[in-house]
C-alpha cells in the first residue's frame, strides 16, 4: 500500500505541523496499517475499536512497513527529489451496522421517516448553497501543478499595463507616502487583508537650492552637469534636470584642482596616472563601469584625490541608448541611514553625524560636458558619437567644482503585505518590488516594478479566493528609498534582522523588470539556479527572447542587497535589457539617468515582456512557497565553489583541496540515499521540517565579515560574467599590485578557505543527523 499524504487543510485543523514528531506519525501509520489487515482477515465482525485505541496508544515507533514504491519525480541535475502522493491510493474502512433483532417495526419507520426529512432538508440546502458558493476546485494540494497553470493563467499584460498607467496617473510629492498608501490600498483591494504602512525617519542626501557646477578657469566658463552653459534664469537654476544631476553623499563644498584623466580608475589606470604625477588633492575625469564605483572611489581617496567627475562614455552605453549627452544621478550610499549603520532608525537609536559618506567631491557629468573638458571639437564628436575619450597629456586644466546637496531627515515608507502559509507559516518568501524615484531620474521602473508585483498578487490572491493557500507565507514589499542606497529596504530588515535571520527562505527581486527589449537576463544564487533555469523553459511568451539556460550569479543593483549580503538568503531575480553582459562594461545600471515617462511603453508597448517576466517570477515563487522540500541545489553551490579557484597563487592548491571536499560532501547530501521520496519515514513533518533547515541555510557560511565597498560580502557572487573567481580574491591580487605587498592576499585567502571549510562542515553535519536519524530507525 502507498503512503497517504494529509493535505494541508486536514494538518491545519487538527494541530500545528511543527510540534509533529516522528512518534506521532509513525503511530498514525501503524493504526492505517493494520486497520486495512484487520479489513481482509476473518471475523472482522469482531472487530473492536478499544482494541485500535489500545494499539494506539501502545508503541509510538512506527516498524518497517511494507509500503509500495512512492515515484519520485527527478531534477534534471539530480536536485532532491519532491514528495510526492500517490493518486491512486484512498485510504478508508468500511463497517457493517451491527444487526439487532429486537428492533421494532415502528422504531424502524420512525429512524426510515426522520432520515427521509432530513434528507429532503439537505437538499434544499443543497440546492440554494449551491447556487451562492461556487464550486470548489479538483485539487487544493498546494504542490500542484494544475493549480500552478491556473494561477499563471491570471496574469495577463493588459492587467500590468492598466496598473502601470494608474500608478503613473497618480499625483506624486515630494516624498513617497501618498504613493505608499495608493498600493497598499490596491494590495487590499485584491483581497491581501494584512498590508502595513511601516516608516523610518531617515537621513536623506537631496539636491540643494541651485545645481552643482564645473567651471573652466583658463576661461572662466561656467557649467552645469549636463554640459549647458550656467545661466541666471530662475527657471533654468530650479529645473529638476540640473538640480538630481548629482551624486548622493558627497561631501560638499568648492573645489579648484588641476583634472587628471584616470579613465576606469582601474590598479593599473592608478598605477600609470601615480607614476607620471602627484595626484594629492586633483580632481579626477573617471568613466563609469567595469567595476563597482564605490569601490574605485575608495582607491581614488585612499591615492589622495580631492574630487571626481563621473561620466558614461557613449562607447559603452547600448546604441540604441540616447543618454550620451545626458547628466545622471549616483548614490553613494552603500545601504541604509547613514546616520544608523547597521541598526533600524527607530524612536531612541542614537544619530551618528555622517553628512558625507566620503571625503571626496563627487559629481556625475555627460559625455558632453567630458568632451568639452578634453577639448573634443564639436564637430568631430557630432561626426562620430563613439569618439574615445582621454585627456590629452600635453596642456594642463584646472576646474573649480562646486557641490551643495543638503542632508535633512526625512520619512521613507514601505508597503509590507503578508499572505499567511498554510504550512510553514514562519517561513518566508519575499517578493521585492520599489516605489522610490527622483524627480523621473531612473525613468518609470518603479512603475514596472510595482505594476509587476501587484499583477502577481492579483493572481494569486484569485486562487486564494477558492481556497488555497501556499504552504509558506508569501511577502509583499514594496521599498522606499531604493535610489538613494536601499534605504527602506535595509531600514526594515535591520529592525526585524533575528526574524529574518531565522525564517527567510528565498529573495525574489523585481527590480526595474523592463529596461530594454532586447535580452532576458536572470541572475539567480548558485543553490537557485537550476530552478531559474527550469523556469524559463515554462513560461516565455517569446521563445526568441528566452535563449537558453543563461543564468549567472553576478552582483545585481536593487533591494535584493541585504537579503544577499547580511542574511545569505538565495535570491533571484529576472529582467530584460539592451545591455549584453559579454559586450558591455558592467555596472552602467548604478548611474540613473533622466528618462521620459513614456520610454517604458516604447520598449513594450503590448506590455508582453512585463507578462512574461510576471510569469517567470511567479513560477519560481511557487515552487518555492509551496514544494514539500525547498527546490535549493546543494550540488550546484559547491560547482560554483570549485569554478571560482583558479591561478597558480600561493594558498589556492589548499583552497582547491577543501572546495574538493565540499563537492564530495554535498554530492552524498544530495544522493539517493538521502532523497526524502525514497524513505516513506522522511515523509514525517519533523523530518522534512529538519531536511529544509539544512537548504534553507546553505549560502549562509559564504559571508565575510566585511569586503571592500562596492563588493558582496557573499562570496558566492561574482563582478559579472566575464570573471570566474571570487571577487574577493581578484581585489586582493589587484591590491598587491598597487601597494606591492601580499599582506591583502594572504588576509583574504584565509577568509575564503573559512568559507568553505565552514559550508563543507555544514553540510557534513547535516548529513550526520540524517544518517543518525536513520540508524535509529533501523
Amino acid at each position: 500500500m502507498a503512503y497517504h499524504k494529509v493535505n494541508a487543510d486536514q494538518r491545519a485543523q487538527g494541530h500545528s505541523p511543527y510540534l509533529d514528531n516522528d512518534e506521532l506519525q509513525a503511530t498514525a501509520l501503524d493504526l492505517e496499517w493494520d486497520m486495512e489487515k484487520e479489513l481482509e482477515e476473518p471475523g472482522f465482525d469482531h472487530f473492536r475499536l478499544d482494541s485500535a485505541a489500545q494499539h494506539h496508544l501502545g508503541n509510538s515507533q512506527s516498524p518497517d512497513l511494507d509500503l509500495e514504491p512512492i515515484q519520485p519525480s527527478s531534477s534534471p541535475k539530480g536536485r532532491f527529489q519532491r514528495l510526492q502522493e500517490d493518486p491512486d491510493y484512498i485510504s478508508h474502512y468500511t463497517r457493517q451496522a451491527p444487526k439487532s433483532n429486537r428492533c421494532s417495526f415502528f422504531r424502524i419507520l420512525k429512524v426510515f421517516c426522520t432520515a427521509l426529512i432530513l434528507f429532503i432538508f439537505g437538499v434544499v440546502i443543497g440546492y440554494y448553497a449551491r447556487k451562492k458558493c461556487p464550486s470548489p476546485p479538483t485539487s487544493q494540494e498546494p504542490n500542484n501543478p494544475q493549480i500552478y497553470h491556473e494561477i499563471l493563467k491570471e496574469i495577463k499584460a493588459e492587467n500590468i499595463q492598466r496598473i502601470y498607467r494608474d500608478l503613473l496617473e497618480f499625483p506624486r510629492g515630494d516624498d513617497d507616502a501618498d504613493l505608499a498608501v495608493k498600493i497598499q490600498g490596491q494590495w487590499r483591494s485584491q483581497g491581501l487583508e494584512d498590508v502595513r504602512l511601516v516608516n523610518y525617519s531617515v537621513l536623506l542626501d537631496l539636491p540643494g537650492p541651485a545645481s552643482n557646477t564645473v567651471t573652466l578657469q583658463s576661461s572662466g566658463e561656467c557649467f552645469y552637469p549636463s554640459g549647458q552653459q550656467c545661466s541666471t534664469d530662475p527657471k533654468t537654476l530650479h529645473s529638476p534636470d540640473l538640480l538630481y544631476s548629482y551624486a548622493a553623499y558627497s561631501a560638499k563644498g568648492t573645489l579648484e584642482a588641476e583634472l587628471v584623466d584616470v579613465q576606469y580608475g582601474t590598479m593599473e589606470d592608478l598605477i600609470r596616472v601615480q607614476a607620471i604625477t602627484n595626484v594629492t588633492k586633483k580632481i579626477a575625469l573617471l568613466k563609469l563601469g567595469q567595476s563597482p564605483l564605490l569601490y574605485k572611489l575608495s582607491l581614488l581617496e585612499g591615492a589622495g584625490f580631492g574630487g571626481v567627475l563621473v561620466y558614461t562614455d557613449p562607447c559603452d552605453l547600448p546604441k540604441t541608448a540616447d543618454l550620451a549627452d545626458k547628466a545622471f544621478m549616483v548614490s553613494l550610499n552603500s545601504g541604509g541611514d547613514p546616520s544608523t549603520p547597521g541598526y533600524a532608525s527607530i524612536d531612541g537609536s542614537y544619530r551618528q553625524n555622517r553628512l558625507n559618506l566620503t571625503t571626496l567631491l563627487v559629481q556625475p557629468i555627460s559625455a558632453l560636458l567630458a568632451r568639452k573638458l578634453v577639448s573634443i571639437p564639436e564637430d568631430t564628436a557630432q561626426r562620430d558619437r563613439c569618439t574615445p575619450l582621454h585627456l590629452p597629456a600635453a596642456g594642463k586644466k584646472t576646474i573649480s567644482l562646486t557641490i551643495q546637496s543638503v542632508t535633512t531627515f526625512k520619512t521613507i515608507s514601505n508597503v509590507i503585505g503578508y499572505l499567511k502559509g498554510a504550512v510553514f507559516p514562519d517561513r518566508y518568501v519575499i517578493i521585492g518590488s520599489h516605489h522610490s524615484s527622483l524627480q523621473g531620474y531612473g525613468g518609470q521602473g518603479w512603475a514596472s516594478s510595482t505594476a509587476v508585483t501587484t499583477a502577481l498578487l492579483q493572481a494569486l490572491m484569485a486562487e486564494v479566493r477558492r481556497g488555497w493557500r501556499p504552504d509558506r507565507t508569501l511577502l509583499f514589499c514594496s521599498w522606499g528609498g531604493t535610489a538613494l542606497g536601499n534605504v527602506g529596504s535595509y531600514e526594515w530588515a535591520e529592525d526585524l534582522s533575528s526574524v529574518l535571520q531565522r525564517n527567510v527562505v528565498a529573495y525574489i527581486s523585481l527590480h526595474n523588470p523592463v529596461t530594454g527589449n532586447s535580452t532576458l537576463r536572470p541572475v539567480a544564487s548558485p543553490s537557485l539556479q537550476q530552478l531559474a533555469a527550469e523556469s524559463q523553459s515554462f513560461n516565455c511568451v517569446e521563445k526568441a527572447r528566452c535563449p537558453g539556460y543563461n543564468v549567472s550569479s553576478v552582483q545585481i543593483q536593487g533591494d535584493a542587497d541585504y537579503f544577499i549580503n547580511h542574511l545569505g538568503v538565495p535570491a533571484t531575480q529576472f529582467s530584460y535589457e539592451d545591455i549584453k553582459a559579454s559586450e558591455n562594461p558592467s555596472f552602467l545600471s548604478e548611474a540613473l539617468f533622466p528618462v521620459p515617462a513614456t520610454k517604458t511603453e516604447e520598449l513594450d508597448p503590448s506590455f508582453s515582456l512585463h507578462e512574461t517576466i510576471a510569469k517567470l517570477t511567479g513560477q519560481v515563487t511557487l515552487q518555492i512557497a509551496t514544494a514539500p522540500v525547498l527546490p535549493f541545489n546543494a550540488l550546484d553551490i559547491a560547482l560554483e565553489v570549485q569554478n571560482s579557484l583558479k591561478g597558480d597563487e600561493a594558498g589556492v592548491p589548499q583552497l582547491l583541496a577543501v572546495a574538493s571536499r565540499l563537492r564530495d560532501t554535498a554530492e552524498l547530501f544530495q544522493s539517493d540515499e538521502m532523497r526524502p521520496a525514497n524513505d516513506p519515514q522522511e515523509r514525517a513533518p519533523v523530518r522534512v521540517r529538519m531536511l529544509n533547515d539544512v537548504l534553507q541555510g546553505l549560502e549562509k557560511s559564504f559571508l565575510l565579515q566585511q569586503a571592500p565597498p562596492g563588493l558582496y560580502r557573499n562570496i558566492l557572487y561574482r563582478l559579472d560574467d566575464r570573471t570566474s573567481q571570487f571577487s574577493v580574491l581578484l581585489e586582493a591580487l589587484e591590491h598587491c599590485k598597487l601597494h606591492q605587498s601580499n599582506e591583502t592576499v594572504q588576509a583574504v585567502l584565509s577568509e575564503v578557505l573559512n568559507s568553505i571549510n565552514s559550508a563543507q562542515v555544514y553540510f557534513k553535519a547535516g548529513l550526520d543527523v540524517f544518517e543518525t536519524a536513520l540508524a535509529g530507525k533501523k
